[in-house]
């Protein structure tokens, strides 16, 4: 399922037009977003949860020359499934 699908199951589930529910769509993953890039966590009960990981500055190697570089710390989104969600997939 891609946004368009999702966007079309919210329209259709909801009895809305589907530009009503690309707003709907787009300004949850927004407020969500929002709330990441604050260094927020988001629990959605039932479903599960979002959070930001911070990965420590490391060595690498360039796979092309060999030769060893410097990677950055950077942050990357975690989802976590809720038990629901979980029980919901293994049915």
């Amino acid at each position: 399922m891609n946004k368009a699908d999702l966007i079309a199951a919210v329209a259709q589930k909801n009895a809305i037009t589907r530009k009503d529910a690309e707003k709907l769509v787009s300004s949850v993953l927004d407020a969500i977003t929002e709330t990441l890039a604050a260094g927020e966590k988001v629990s959605l009960v039932g479903f599960g949860a979002l959070e930001v990981k911070t990965r420590a500055a490391h060595e690498g190697i360039n796979p092309m020359t060999k030769e060893k570089i410097q990677i950055p710390e950077s942050k990357s989104p975690v989802f976590k499934a809720g038990k629901q969600l979980k029980d919901a997939v293994n049915k």
